[in-house]
């Protein structure tokens, strides 16, 4: 039959008073003073028919804590869960049932029946006050009876007892005192009362808390000291593999007992543990539970391993530092230069794979644009990107920076450690610069990155596996360093698998005027460029392209188009006068080269090339502008590639020959 429903106010306890005979009389008459506090349940069973009459309530928890006196107390704390609060007899109670027998019934043999045992004071007691006492303890009902029998085949007039010993009393023709007294059950309901809110608070505790690690996805389990099992969620089941409709304990003894065996054997935790359980991998933690400075069981915790992976993934996603973000595609590579067009076809091929790239060129032709647009179209776009610069640390720092430390690894190591630029780069792509300059010492460290796909920190007994991508740059002619035994072999090698070669500026010269107006036209907000004066610069600045080796490449012409984009952009100064080569000393060196075009172009007008002016002369050959000095000049900077020095100079290979040879006739 289902308990009464027992609706009221969550702060408001529910108490069972468990009450026979005499002791409902005062349990019924003190109840209503304490109604705002509780709620109580009135049960006239005792012993067994008291515990089948609670058993409901407590099942449907609207029963706190149970009130109850004597053996029939002792009884329902030995068969229900939920705590007995008992009606104490103290000191006070029974002087006063002792005195008003004794003036009630003067001189007539008493007989005192106490629950478990006999006060051994009393007994002096009743001798200083010329009283004939006799004691009897009971702890059942059975033994309740034995005794009122005892006493008053003993000549015992009156009885002292509880309800159910003065009943028997009574009915053997006996006169008798009740024991307990109403103060004694007020201070049983203050302390049920009490009892029952706290018991309260601690089960909405219980049952909160069991509502979160239910719906945790990490499976938890508690145990106590001895190993018993006290709490386990469906996730801890799911995780390892366990049959719910068998024998859970047995199952958790079997997979977790090592396990906590010997967290109690060291007292030390275990902390992210890998484990295989079955078919999947997971992340074990055992930590000892101690309570008051004593270990009073252990909580496991279990983790999907590949659940712990997605997260790492989203989290180096998505709180990444701004700086590990790729921001340039492959389209921000300008140009249409069939070199140009190689090199994105070259890119766009190697960032359908994972396998190293290997980019080389001058300084300044783009490398890391090429590299941020191979990770972005890449299978790992949207993962870190982290560039490191070889050359720019000290040996020391190029190793805790890139491999990374553990705590106290050396002097000055960051507390708790540090994880390396490739640990960090982990899913994504780690772009190193000016590989060539990589100390020889950790040139053997990176090969490891590249074949074992692990990297070991400084102080670190054991490698974290990675999952990286690596995209190599250099100036240097690797090949070479590599004869020279500067670099070694296998790394080249292991680096080399997607070499892209990407060419200098001036070996692309018909697209510096695009490429000329793209960066403006990136730099207009910065330096407050509108249309017309970024046309005026690049009037102004056009002189320069063709005539100009550009050993910078294109970070060069970026920096000296930003110079001119605050010299010459300016209308309402007579910049038209300024003198370029005051704006660009770069170009010192090379006015000549410079000057040619410009002299060729006014002949090709029909003007003199000295003079400006239209004539019969302006029919001379265009290489009468240059002299035998600046094309050997030309020839000594370019390694004496006549198609390079010929690009340079603004003119043909075959007029550079016709120059060399005229003068050698």
């Amino acid at each position: 039959m289902p308990p009464p429903s027992l609706p009221q106010p969550a702060n408001r306890p529910n108490i069972a008073l468990v009450s026979i005979s005499r002791l409902r009389n005062l349990c019924e008459t003190v109840a209503p003073r304490y109604a705002e506090e509780a709620r109580f349940v009135y049960v006239r069973e005792g012993y067994g028919d008291a515990v089948t009459a609670l058993q409901p309530y407590i099942e449907a928890g609207t029963v706190d804590v149970v009130l109850a006196a004597g053996s029939n107390g002792a009884y329902l704390r030995d068969n229900l869960s939920v705590p007995v609060v008992m009606v104490k007899v103290n000191g006070f109670d029974v002087l006063a049932a002792i005195t008003h027998a004794n003036t009630t019934w003067p001189g007539a043999p008493i007989g005192l029946i106490l629950h478990e045992s006999v006060s051994h004071e009393l007994a002096d007691l009743g001798a200083w006050l010329n009283l004939r006492l006799t004691q009897r303890a009971y702890r059942s009902a059975d033994e309740v009876r034995a005794a009122v029998t005892t006493l008053a085949g003993e000549g015992c007039r009156v009885i002292i007892g509880p309800g159910m010993a003065c009943d028997l009393a009574q009915a053997a023709g006996l006169e008798s005192v009740f024991l307990y007294s109403v103060g004694a059950v007020h201070e049983a309901f203050e302390r049920s009362v009490e009892l029952a809110r706290v018991s309260r608070q601690k089960e909405s505790k219980r049952v909160r808390l069991n509502t979160i690690v239910a719906h945790l996805r990490d499976g938890v389990a508690a145990f106590d000291e001895a190993g018993a099992l006290e709490a386990v969620n469906p996730a801890m089941l799911e995780l390892l593999g366990l049959d719910r409709t068998r024998d859970v304990n047995t199952q958790l003894a079997r997979t977790i007992g090592p396990l906590l065996r010997e967290v109690a054997g060291s007292d030390a935790p275990v902390d992210e543990r890998i484990e295989q359980f079955g078919a999947r991998s997971v992340i074990v933690s055992c930590v000892p539970i101690v309570e008051q400075g004593a270990r009073s069981g252990a909580v496991v915790t279990v983790q999907d391993a590949l659940v712990a992976q997605r997260i790492d993934r989203s989290l180096r996603t998505t709180q990444r530092p701004r700086h590990l973000v790729a921001r340039y595609e492959l389209d921000d590579l300008v140009g249409a230069a069939p070199a140009v067009a190689r090199v994105r076809r070259l890119a766009a091929m190697s960032a359908a794979h994972d396998a190293t790239v290997l980019l080389t060129g001058e300084s300044g032709t783009g490398k890391e644009l090429i590299a941020q647009g191979i990770h972005n179209a890449s299978r790992r776009r949207g993962n870190p990107f982290v560039a490191f610069n070889c050359a720019a640390l000290p040996e020391g720092l190029i190793e805790s920076e890139l491999f990374g430390h553990e705590e106290g690894a050396f002097t000055g190591a960051r507390r708790g450690g540090k994880p390396g630029l490739v640990e960090i780069a982990h899913t994504g792509t780690i772009f190193l610069d000016e590989i060539g300059e990589m100390p020889p010492a950790l040139q053997s460290r990176l090969l490891r990155v590249l074949q074992e796909r692990e990297v070991m920190k400084l102080g670190a007994s054991r490698a974290t596996p990675v999952d990286v991508r690596v995209i190599a740059a250099t100036h240097c002619n690797l090949s070479a360093l590599v004869q020279e035994g500067a670099f070694r072999a296998d790394l080249y090698f292991r680096l080399n698998l997607l070499p892209i070669p990407l060419p200098p500026l001036r070996e692309r010269r018909e697209d510096i005027p695009a490429l000329a107006r793209h960066l403006l036209e990136r730099m207009a907000d910065r330096y407050g460029l509108r249309a017309a004066a970024i046309e005026r610069v690049l009037a102004r600045f056009a002189p320069y392209f063709a005539g100009y080796a550009w050993p910078g490449n294109v970070r060069e012409l970026e920096n000296l188009l930003a110079r001119a984009a605050i010299f010459l952009a300016d209308d309402t100064d007579d910049s038209g006068n300024t003198s370029l080569s005051d704006i660009f000393p770069e170009f010192a060196t090379q006015d000549t080269a410079i000057e040619a075009p410009q002299r060729r172009q006014r002949a090709a007008n029909g003007e003199n090339p000295a003079t400006g002016a239209q004539g019969a002369t302006a029919a001379r050959d265009e290489h009468t502008a240059l002299t035998l000095a600046e094309v050997e000049r030309a020839l000594a900077a370019h390694g004496g590639n006549r198609a390079a020095a010929s690009r340079a100079l603004g003119i043909g290979r075959t007029t550079l020959w016709r120059l060399m040879k005229g003068a050698t006739d």
